[in-house]
């Protein structure tokens, strides 16, 4: 078992997630979404109108702001991928001109006491050098009422470096926030899978999609999703357990 398979598979319930993975033809990115409540779990990942990737309700489900969002979109420049609406703000301020770092500033974690669930929110260049900026609004744990801002920038991840942030650390009963930034490796974008590294990118996103689902707990397991962000939103690998 690779150290990605391993982290994610000791987090019981992780919330939702994404991953930045390293090949030897640049980055990739995942997104995952667990849920618990009956309406958590009555969701998948479909494409919009517009292009963008939806996390939505099954069916006719009603809207709902904290469970239903754009997840990932793109300018010609990025690829914005989150757990909220936003994904939307973060690219509206990439396209004004903005740093990625002065995009993800000012973001709130959500307003579902007592959790607060982080908003996590990957960017990512669409160009090479790949450049990726993870951004965490959470909670402050002195009880103030503006979020903590938490932000990582990974420049140009070597093949098998992966790095994984999560909503949640969870047993699936008690849950805390997650850990933000831990490094791993996984072993489809490693030395060792010169073959995988060797074939179409697309390949690789199976494989870290393959990685992905398969460390998830079944029992929340939701949907998720892979993609390589030079080839843009069209390319996405998408699974939904739709229950």
């Amino acid at each position: 078992m690779d150290e990605l398979s391993a982290l994610l598979g000791a987090n019981t319930y992780p919330g939702r997630g994404l991953v930045l993975a390293g090949t030897a033809h640049g980055a990739l990115v995942a997104y995952f979404v667990t849920g618990r409540s009956p309406a958590s779990q009555q969701r998948e990942i479909r494409r919009g109108a517009a292009g963008e990737l939806l996390v939505s309700p099954l069916g006719e489900g009603a809207d709902d702001p904290l469970r239903h969002y754009a997840a990932a979109r793109t300018s010609d420049d990025w690829l914005v991928v989150g757990n909220g609406r936003q994904v939307d703000t973060v690219l509206e301020k990439l396209e004004a001109g903005h740093a990625p770092q002065i995009a993800l500033d000012g973001l709130e974690h959500e307003p579902d006491a007592p959790i607060f669930t982080d908003r996590i929110t990957l960017v990512v260049s669409r160009a090479t050098p790949v450049e990726a900026v993870f951004g965490v609004a959470r909670r402050s744990a002195g009880g103030r009422t503006t979020s903590d801002i938490h932000m990582l920038v990974v420049r140009e991840p070597a093949p098998g470096d992966a790095v994984l942030l999560t909503t949640y650390k969870s047993d699936g009963e008690t849950i805390e926030g997650g850990r933000p930034f831990l490094e791993a490796s996984w072993a489809a974008g490693g030395a060792a899978a010169e073959a995988v590294n060797a074939a179409p990118k697309a390949v690789n996103a199976a494989g870290l999609l393959d990685t992905v689902w398969a460390a998830l707990e079944p029992r929340y397991r939701v949907a998720a999703m892979a993609l390589d962000p030079a080839h843009g939103l069209g390319g996405a690998l998408i699974r939904n357990e739709r229950r």
